[in-house]
């Protein structure tokens, strides 16, 4: 039932231009409230599957919502009802920004993929923490921080330590955006040059921070799917010998493999979905086998069935996000993707 009527929603859904979609749907089932959660069949808390101790937390299900479809953090009750293990929201910056220009996200429907230019739009930090505030929410809240478009790459460090001192009281982990594709030149903060000695600032914050609070949040990193092994091994390193506590894999991709010829798969920006899983589970698998354990990774990427998640855990994932898959499959994927987990043991 839960698939029938997504698939009956989405055809509407798909006739309107995505972003008006997204911008409509999230509004409009939290309007119905209660009602939209019955008529969805959806589960109102997370659901129960293995649970997963990992970042010192213990999650009810290994199965998350990624960045980037609540950027301003405004519907995160809305987006528990799902049944999620924990949620991502962001990614916020210090100073409120557009965004790029619109239309800036395209479906790809033959591939089930999305390209999209977003650009980090969202209100800022200071919106996006009154809307945290404002939740009911009491489960795991990950918060994805990045720089402002127009902050200089040499003063990148600043804007991640701002976004960290103001969400920190709220968030059960921090997550820090140095891969999308979106903003000039963010991705050159994973070079070996860049990285240390953000990372060295990053993590200094959040001691502090710990230390006042008399709490420590856990930071984790969102690395690119388009590394060669040099960069990610030297990635891997960095991460632990910083001291930073997991690593997320992976972002959207610039590669354009398995979508090539298609409407609108020139479009500028990062492509996700399908065609993205085995790039993502490759990077997983690679970092699994550098960190040997020492950090804990989250798996996404292109995460459309049970199966796929399945394919990231026995890469060497412990925990995964979906947000692709939600736009193609519904909201029932969760509980697909719970169940098929529950039947999987991570590699360790």
């Amino acid at each position: 039932m839960r698939g029938m009527l997504y698939e009956v929603a989405r055809p509407l859904l798909f006739h309107l231009d995505p972003e008006l979609a997204h911008d409509l749907a999230l509004p409009a089932f939290r309007l119905l409230g209660p009602l939209g959660t019955g008529l969805l069949h959806l589960p109102g808390r997370p659901l129960a599957g293995a649970p997963v101790r990992a970042l010192g937390l213990d999650f009810p299900n290994p199965v998350g919502l990624a960045a980037g479809l609540d950027k301003d953090g405004a519907f995160i009750d809305v987006l528990a009802r799902f049944g999620f293990g924990f949620l991502e929201v962001g990614t916020v910056t210090p100073r409120p920004q557009p965004g790029n220009p619109r239309p800036r996200l395209f479906r790809i429907p033959q591939a089930q993929a999305l390209v999209n230019r977003m650009g980090f739009n969202n209100a800022g930090v200071e919106r996006f923490v009154a809307n945290v505030r404002a939740a009911r929410y009491d489960g795991i809240l990950g918060i994805n921080i990045g720089k402002n478009f127009d902050t200089p790459l040499e003063r990148a460090a600043d804007d991640y330590v701002a976004c960290l001192e103001r969400v920190y009281p709220l968030a059960s982990y921090v997550a820090v955006n140095i891969s999308s594709p979106n903003t000039a030149n963010l991705r050159k903060l994973q070079g070996g040059e860049e990285l240390g000695p953000l990372l060295a600032r990053i993590m200094g914050a959040r001691d502090r921070q710990a230390r006042a609070a008399k709490r420590r949040v856990p930071v984790v990193v969102k690395i690119a799917p388009d590394l060669d092994d040099a960069a990610l091994e030297a990635i891997a390193e960095a991460l632990v010998a910083h001291g930073v506590d997991g690593v997320i894999a992976t972002n959207t991709t610039v590669s354009r493999e398995g979508v090539a010829g298609m409407p609108h798969a020139e479009e500028q920006g990062g492509l996700s979905g399908a065609p993205l899983k085995a790039r993502s589970t490759a990077i997983v698998a690679k970092l699994a086998s550098r960190l040997a354990g020492r950090l804990p990774i989250i798996g996404v990427g292109g995460i459309l069935s049970g199966e796929d998640a399945r394919e990231k855990i026995r890469a060497g994932a412990i925990l995964v996000q979906l947000y692709t898959g939600l736009v193609y499959r519904g909201p029932g994927l969760v509980r697909e993707v719970v169940d098929a987990l529950a039947q999987t043991r991570p590699r360790r």
